[in-house]
């Protein structure tokens, strides 16, 4: 049975592009074929024209035929979260509130992706304002089980073979928790890497742009095109582009070595899951070394709900304002906890959290290559109602360091259980480097 364009590689699929084995109209109507087939099962798509999504792919033919300069990824379909505004189609953040918006401009992401000629295939699944209140999505591997929050719909579309590439958010655990459950690669880069402008802002402190693909090389490919500078967002700054794709298929001097962080709540890991890990670093031998973490980081889980909170209720005040009686239960209580919250509260936690940065970076500088530690409790948690729990993402997305997660084990109940690898702020491509030593090291 011949294999099916959507199973490509987004990297291998630029290739026959690019050398013309293969349309970007041939691959967009396989990922749409695909969509046909699983989407009623999956439901990870909030807004999808087949016709527009034609009609960028044979622009993009059109670019190659024409011989003039096409970027790294024309022609290669990316699913969009439906936070991240879209000039052409609607961006409408989860909400009944903001039903039917759609925005003057594309975000700064959406324009590096037109700009290195991808095709914006349609906007996937959100929970409500990218918090916990789930929306339509199942996990791809069993219906019946969550795939994860809150970029929900752009996990389970690059997991179910909808599409090669998407993009996501994480403010918590948003991009890690659900690339884990749906058996992705996922990674969410240093805070401030990727510009955030043009994107639902929940808080300017944690909020993050995450990527899913389904490798390595997919993730750094993507990577590539949207690290940099943009003036709509205050955390970004000038900087040279960094050969994601080059640097992470370079040979580690030294083989990595690796801290295995369990945190305070390694008590709560599922038993198969904390079976699966006794495996794996029993394979890593002399290359990992279980390490305590700092006393000073132990309330870093109470600092980032007081961040959040405050921040969400300030960010999203246009909507209780305009209608809190049509937001969820959910969103309500964190919102009004957030109104509550004491300024010099706010202001102490977020003086507190430069100096455990900086005990992270003497750690790396030390010792060690990454931290390893899980993405999640377990594998996705049976049901719709819940997004499963962040807390194994929490710390990471608070002090803003890389994270990235590897499809590497499997479940007692078959389902995928991630690896989660973080590295040192800015050393993104280094994180990515230890990761594919990690992959080959487990495969060997």
């Amino acid at each position: 049975m011949s294999e099916s364009p959507a199973q490509l590689s987004a990297l291998e699929a630029a290739r026959r592009i690019a050398d013309g084995r293969l349309t970007s109209e041939e691959l967009v109507q396989a990922c749409l074929q695909r969509i046909r087939q699983v989407e009623p099962a999956v439901q990870a798509w909030q807004f999808l024209d087949e016709e527009h999504a034609l009609g960028q792919a044979r622009a993009a033919d059109e670019r190659r035929r024409s011989g003039e300069p096409v970027g790294a990824l024309n022609g290669i379909p990316v699913g969009i979260k439906d936070i991240i505004d879209t000039a052409d189609m609607p961006t409408e953040n989860g909400t009944v509130l903001h039903k039917g918006r759609t925005p003057r401009k594309d975000a700064a992401v959406v324009a590096s992706l037109r700009a290195a000629g991808a095709v914006i295939l349609g906007k996937t699944v959100t929970t409500e304002c990218a918090y916990f209140t789930p929306g339509k999505t199942r996990n791809p591997h069993n219906p019946e089980h969550t795939p994860g929050g809150s970029s929900s719909g752009s996990a389970a579309a690059v997991a179910a073979q909808m599409v090669p590439l998407a993009l996501g958010s994480q403010t918590a655990g948003s991009v890690i928790r659900p690339g884990a459950f749906c058996g992705d690669y996922a990674f969410k880069p240093t805070h401030g890497l990727i510009p955030r402008t043009g994107v639902l802002q929940l808080s300017r402190t944690l909020d993050h742009i995450g990527l899913f693909a389904r490798s390595i090389d997919d993730l750094a490919l993507l990577a590539e095109e949207l690290t940099g500078y943009d003036d709509g967002d205050p955390d970004t700054r000038p900087l040279a582009r960094i050969p994601f794709s080059s640097l992470s298929n370079e040979e580690p001097p030294i083989p990595p070595t690796i801290a295995f962080i369990k945190t305070p709540h390694w008590e709560r890991v599922d038993a198969d899951a904390k079976e699966a890990y006794g495996e794996l670093l029993e394979a890593l031998g002399d290359r990992i070394e279980e390490v305590e973490l700092f006393p000073s980081a132990s309330e870093a889980w109470d600092w980032q709900r007081t961040i959040m909170e405050a921040e969400m209720a300030a960010n999203l005040e246009p909507l209780w304002l305009a209608g809190r009686e049509r937001l969820s239960e959910r969103l309500r209580s964190l919102m009004e906890r957030g109104r509550e919250t004491r300024a010099i509260d706010y202001q102490r936690v977020l003086r507190r959290v430069p100096a455990v940065v900086e005990s992270f970076d003497e750690l790396f500088m030390e010792r060690y290559d990454a931290i390893l530690t899980p993405p999640a409790l377990g594998t996705a948690p049976k049901g719709l109602g819940a997004t499963g729990d962040p807390v194994f993402c929490v710390l990471w997305t608070l002090l803003g360091m890389p994270a990235v997660t590897l499809p590497l084990m499997q479940g007692a109940n078959g389902l995928p259980l991630g690896v989660q690898l973080v590295g040192r702020r800015n050393f993104d491509a280094r994180l990515l480097r230890t990761a594919r030593w990690l992959e080959r090291k487990v495969a060997a």
